[in-house]
């Protein structure tokens, strides 16, 4: 089995080249991603937040949410 060699910096070209047209043809995609992660971090730092506390009644969550 023949294996092809690579420098490095031509590697990195390569990958960089890709990369960079992946963003550009999903231009729309890669701005959601970026408008997004911000709440997905948020949303997983309460979960784990929220695993590290005592558990209550979903009457009481009701209660607080309702006034």
């Amino acid at each position: 089995m023949a294996t092809a060699a690579i420098d490095e910096k031509r590697l990195c070209h390569i990958v960089k080249s890709a990369v960079t047209d992946a963003m550009e043809e999903n231009r729309e995609l890669m701005q959601d991603i970026v408008r997004e992660a911000p709440e997905d971090i948020a949303v997983a730092r309460a979960i784990e937040q929220g695993l590290k506390t005592k558990s209550v009644s979903s009457k009481k969550v009701f209660s607080v949410l309702g006034g």
